[in-house]
C-alpha cells in the first residue's frame, strides 16, 4: 500500500464523505455494460472520426500500475474527443502469444491456453472496474485461430513479394529459453524476457526482408516530427543507422572470388595496412580452413570464445584488442599493397559484408588493434591542413610527412590517437591534396571506373528474424517436401491451427515442441500431393502487433484481415498511448509493416500511427516496481481501497504524462475528498435544469467558462494533470458561491455544477455521471457535447496562474491579467503552499509564461 492510503480501510473508502464509492461504481458499471455507450458509430454515422489506441496488454496477471496510468490517458483522450462531437474507436485486445505464458504453463503443467484466457478474464473484468471506455464490441485475442490465421496469410503475402524467406546464420541464442531473438531483444548482451547472457549460435532461421524499406522507414520519420517524441524519432534513427560510403571489391590471394567491403571512408584506402573478418562469418572459416594445423587449431579456440561474447561486449571500445592471423592477404585495389588477414571480435558477421579493410592511423579501433599486434599504421590525411580555400602544394618529405610538420603529430602509433579530423589528403596519389568531402566523390568515381567498387550505402537495421522454437505462437505455414523444396500452404488451408498442448513436453530444449507433435506435423505437397511436413517454428510475438490496429477495424470478419474500406476510414491511428520501451522493437515493426501493406495497395497510408504519446513509468521510492523487490502496488488493492475515480483522479494529478510517477506523491485520499466535494456542489443545487445561466453571478461565470476555453487545448497537449487543477478550482469556487455567495438556487452554480460533471467525466467517470444524474439529467453525461465558452467571460481584469513545482501542480493563484513576469514569480514563490512544496530544495530553474503559468525546476 502507498504511504498515503495504509490507514484508509476498504470500508472507508466506500463511505468516504457520506457517498458510497463502490455502490456507485458498480451502478454505472452495470449500466454502462448494458447500455454499451461506448461502440464506435457504423457507415451510416456522418461524425468526423478519431483511432484512439492503447497498446494492447499481455495477460501476465491482472492489471499493473502501469495498465492504470497508460489506460488511464488513452480514455481521456478518447473521453474528450466524444464531448467534441467525434465518432470514436477506442478498441481493446490482447497480445495474448508468447513466452511468458508458455513458460508459467511449463512450470504448472497445465496447458497455455487455459492459463493466458483465464488471465484475460481477469483482465476484462479489471478494465470494467476501472471505467475504461472501451468499444466492447471489437475485442480480439492474438492466440485465436481467428486471428493468427491472418498472421499467416500476412506471411504469404510478405513470401510472394520476396520479403519473407530463410538462411542460416549466426542468430542470438537464449540458452534458457531456448529459443532464439532479434537483436532488438537483447539487451546489454541479456535475453529481454529472462535476462540470461545471450549466445552465438548458427540457424537456418525465417527472416522478414525488413532492410528492403530501410531508407523509406529512416526518411519518412521526418513526417512524424512534431507528432512523436523527439527521442522516439531519434531512437528510430540511430537504430537504422544509415552510413553512405562505397562497397569495395578485394582480391584474396588463393581465392577466387573477391571480397567485398564496406566503408564510410574509401579516401583512406591508401592508408589500409591490414583486413579483419568476422571470426563466426563464413569467410573466416573459409580462410581458417586452408590455413595450417597451428592456424586452425588457434581460430577455433578463439571462434568458440567469441561465441560466448555479447555484441555489446565485441563492441565495446574500452575492452583490449584480441585476433588470429590467419596467415592468408588481401590486395589493396589501389596500389596493390598486401595486407595481412586477421579475425577479430570487433568485426560482426552481420555488418556490411562481414570484413573490414583496417585504416589505424585514421580509425581508433583499428589503431588499437594495429598497436596491439604492431601492425603497420600509415597516414592519409594531414589534419594540420586547412580544408578552404584552394588546393595547396603539399610538399612531403622522405617519410611522406608534409614539410614543417612535427612527425609526432601526425604519428598516430606513437601517440596512441586517431586522426579522425578534417583536413588534406596526403599519401593517396590522385586524391592528394583533396578534402576529405571532394575525395570521398573522387575515390568512388575511381573505384566504379576500375570496376573495383561502387558507391554503397549500408545500414545498422538488420532483417527481422522471426523464427521461434516455442509452442505457444503462430505456427510458420510452410510446408518441407521430399525432394527438398519449401512451399506454403494454400490460403484456403488456413489457418494451420496449433495442435492441443496435452502429450507435448513444451520445455524447452533447442527445437520448437510442434515437430514432435507426430500428427500435426504430418502434411501434403499441395502441388504433387506427396507427404510434406510442416515447419516446426512459430512466430516472433512482434508479427502478432505489428498490424493489430487494422484487425480492430473488422475483428470478426471472417473473409480477410482487414476491410481496406474500413482502413480509408478510420486509419491511421490518430492518437497512440504507450511506454517509451516500445519505440524499437514494436513501432519500428509496425511502420514496416504498413509500408509493405501500403505497396501492396491495401491502405492508403504510410505510417501507421499520426500521434504517439508516451507515458512516464509508475514507480515507488525512486525504484522500479517489482514483486522481487517487495515493492508493488497492487492495482486492485487499490480499487478496493479507494475506487477507480480516485485512483484515475490522483494518477492524472501526479504529474506531465511522459514523467515517471512514484506513488509515494501520489494522494488518493486527496482525490477521494475532491470527488466528494463535486459530488456535494451537485447535490446542493436548488435550481431547475431549464434555468437561464446568463442571470447567474458573472465571477463564477468567469471560472466555468475560463475552463471550457482552456480544456481542450491543455487535453490536446496531454496536460491532464492542469485540466484536474483547474477542475479543483472550479469545484472550490462553486462551493464557496454556494457557501457565502449568490447560493445554491444561482444559475451560475448549476451551470459551473454540470460543466464540472462534464469535464469531469474525463478523470472520474463514475463520479461525473452520478453528478449529471443528482443535477436531473438522463445518462450519459460522456456523450454530452462540449459547451463553448461564451468570449465576453474571458476578457477580465484577473486571471487564475497555475504554479508548478517539478512538473506539479502546487498552487494556483488569481492574479491582474497584465502581470508582468517578475510579479508573478515573486508572488509564487512567496505563496505559503509552494514554499512548502519546495522545502530546502534549490530551485534551478523558472519558467515563467505570465499571466497564466510559473514553473520552478529542483534539485
Amino acid at each position: 500500500m502507498s504511504q498515503n492510503s495504509s490507514t484508509t480501510t476498504a470500508a472507508g473508502a466506500a463511505d468516504a464523505g457520506g457517498f458510497d464509492t463502490h455502490a456507485i461504481h458498480a451502478k454505472w458499471q452495470a449500466l454502462w455494460a448494458e447500455k454499451d455507450p461506448f461502440r464506435a458509430g457504423g457507415d451510416d454515422d456522418t461524425r468526423p472520426r478519431k483511432y484512439i489506441l492503447a497498446m494492447f496488454p499481455y495477460p501476465s496477471g491482472d492489471l499493473h500500475m502501469g495498465h492504470a496510468e497508460n489506460y488511464l490517458y488513452s480514455d481521456i483522450v478518447a473521453r474528450f474527443w466524444r464531448h467534441r462531437g467525434y465518432n470514436v474507436l477506442n478498441p481493446i485486445g490482447w497480445d495474448s502469444f508468447g513466452l511468458p505464458a508458455e513458460n508459467a504453463a511449463i512450470k504448472r503443467g497445465v496447458d497455455p491456453r487455459g492459463w493466458t484466457y483465464s488471465n484475460i478474464d481477469q483482465q476484462k473484468a479489471s478494465f470494467r472496474a476501472y471505467g475504461v471506455s472501451f468499444d466492447w464490441s471489437r475485442v480480439l485475442h492474438t492466440s485465436d485461430p481467428e486471428y493468427y490465421r491472418w498472421n499467416q496469410w500476412l506471411f504469404q503475402r510478405l513470401y510472394e513479394r520476396g520479403l519473407a524467406y530463410r538462411k542460416e546464420s549466426p542468430v542470438n541464442w537464449c540458452p534458457n529459453d531456448q529459443t532464439v531473438l532479434a537483436n532488438e531483444q537483447v539487451v546489454d548482451g541479456h535475453c529481454e524476457r529472462c535476462g540470461a547472457l545471450v549466445v552465438k549460435k548458427k540457424l537456418t532461421q525465417w527472416y522478414f526482408r525488413i532492410t528492403d524499406y530501410a531508407d523509406r522507414l529512416l526518411d519518412d520519420l521526418n513526417q512524424l516530427e512534431g507528432f512523436w517524441p523527439q527521442k522516439v524519432i531519434q531512437m528510430q534513427r540511430n537504430w537504422i543507422g544509415r552510413s553512405v560510403g562505397a562497397d569495395i571489391d578485394f582480391e584474396i590471394e588463393g581465392r577466387a572470388e573477391k571480397v567485398t567491403v564496406f566503408s564510410t571512408r574509401p579516401d583512406t584506402l591508401h592508408g589500409a595496412t591490414f583486413f579483419v573478418v568476422a571470426p563466426d562469418s563464413d569467410l573466416a572459416a573459409e580462410l581458417a580452413a586452408e590455413a595450417g594445423a597451428d592456424v586452425r587449431l588457434r581460430f577455433q579456440d578463439y571462434l568458440e570464445r567469441v561465441q560466448r561474447e555479447s555484441e555489446i561486449e565485441r563492441q565495446a571500445t574500452d575492452r583490449p584488442k584480441t585476433g588470429v592471423f590467419l596467415e592468408r592477404y588481401a590486395i589493396n585495389p589501389v596500389n596493390g599493397d598486401r595486407l595481412p588477414i586477421w579475425a577479430a571480435d570487433y568485426v560482426l558477421a552481420d555488418y556490411g559484408h562481414g570484413a573490414v579493410m583496417a585504416v589505424p592511423a585514421h580509425d581508433q579501433r583499428d589503431l588499437d588493434f594495429a598497436r596491439a599486434f604492431d601492425l603497420r599504421v600509415k597516414v592519409v590525411v594531414d589534419t594540420t591542413a586547412p580544408i578552404t580555400g584552394a588546393i595547396p602544394v603539399i610538399e612531403l618529405d622522405e617519410d611522406g610527412v608534409p614539410v614543417g610538420v612535427d612527425l609526432e603529430d601526425l604519428n598516430p602509433a606513437r601517440t596512441g590517437i586517431a586522426l579522425v579530423g578534417e583536413g588534406r589528403m596526403i599519401n593517396s596519389g590522385p586524391l592528394d591534396g583533396l578534402s576529405k568531402r571532394n575525395a570521398i566523390t573522387r575515390a568512388i568515381e575511381e573505384l566504379e571506373r576500375s570496376g573495383r567498387g561502387r558507391a554503397a550505402k549500408n545500414f545498422r537495421l538488420r532483417d527481422w528474424l522471426i523464427s521461434r522454437q516455442r509452442f505457444w505462437g503462430t505456427p510458420i505455414p510452410m510446408l518441407h517436401t521430399e525432394d527438398g523444396r519449401i512451399v506454403p500452404v494454400p490460403d484456403d488451408q488456413l489457418p494451420v491451427r496449433l495442435p492441443e498442448a496435452e502429450g507435448l513436453d513444451l520445455k524447452p530444449k533447442g527445437a520448437s515442441p510442434l515437430g514432435a507433435a507426430t500428427e500435426w506435423v504430418q502434411a501434403t505437397d499441395p502441388e504433387t500431393g506427396e507427404p510434406a511436413l510442416r515447419d516446426p517454428d512459430t512466430m516472433d510475438t512482434f508479427v502478432d502487433s505489428s498490424w493489430y490496429f487494422l484487425r480492430f477495424l473488422s475483428p470478426t470478419d471472417a473473409s480477410e484481415a482487414f476491410s481496406s474500406r474500413a482502413a480509408d476510414t478510420w486509419a491511421p491511428v490518430d492518437f497512440y498511448i504507450g511506454g517509451v520501451e516500445h519505440a524499437i522493437l514494436h513501432l519500428l515493426y509496425a511502420r514496416f509493416i504498413t509500408k509493405a501493406l501500403y505497396d501492396m495497395g491495401l491502405v492508403d497510408f504510410t505510417e501507421p500511427f499520426s500521434s504517439l504519446i508516451n507515458q512516464g513509468m509508475v514507480i515507488l521510492g525512486g525504484a522500479k516496481m517489482s514483486k522481487s523487490k517487495g515493492n508493488l502496488v497492487v492495482f486492485q488493492d487499490e480499487l478496493d481501497a479507494h475506487g477507480a475515480d480516485a485512483l484515475r483522479v490522483a494518477l492524472a494529478f501526479a504529474g506531465p504524462v511522459e514523467d515517471d510517477k512514484d506513488w509515494n506523491d501520489v494522494s488518493t485520499t486527496g482525490a477521494q475528498k475532491f470527488l466528494s466535494r463535486a459530488l456535494r456542489v451537485a447535490q446542493d443545487v436548488t435550481s431547475d435544469p431549464a434555468v437561464v445561466w446568463a442571470e447567474g453571478d458573472a465571477s463564477l461565470r468567469r471560472v466555468t467558462h475560463r475552463l471550457l476555453a482552456d480544456a481542450p487545448s491543455l487535453v490536446e497537449q496531454t496536460k491532464f494533470n492542469v485540466v484536474v487543477a483547474r477542475l479543483m478550482e472550479l469545484v472550490n469556487a462553486t462551493r464557496k458561491a454556494i457557501d457565502t455567495g449568490a447560493g445554491p438556487a444561482d444559475p451560475a452554480v448549476r451551470e459551473a455544477a454540470e460543466v464540472t460533471a462534464m469535464v469531469l467525466d474525463l478523470f472520474a467517470p463514475h463520479t461525473a455521471e452520478e453528478m449529471w444524474e443528482i443535477l436531473g439529467y438522463e445518462p450519459f453525461v460522456g456523450l454530452v457535447p462540449w459547451r463553448s465558452a461564451d468570449q465576453t467571460l474571458l476578457i477580465e481584469e484577473t486571471v487564475t496562474a497555475v504554479v508548478q513545482v517539478d512538473g506539479k501542480v502546487r498552487a494556483t493563484l488569481d492574479v491582474p491579467a497584465r502581470i508582468d513576469e517578475k510579479e508573478l514569480e515573486r508572488r509564487a514563490r512567496e505563496d505559503q503552499r509552494v514554499v512548502r512544496a519546495l522545502g530546502d530544495r534549490e530551485v534551478v530553474r523558472a519558467v515563467v509564461r505570465a499571466p497564466k503559468v510559473v514553473s520552478f525546476s529542483t534539485k
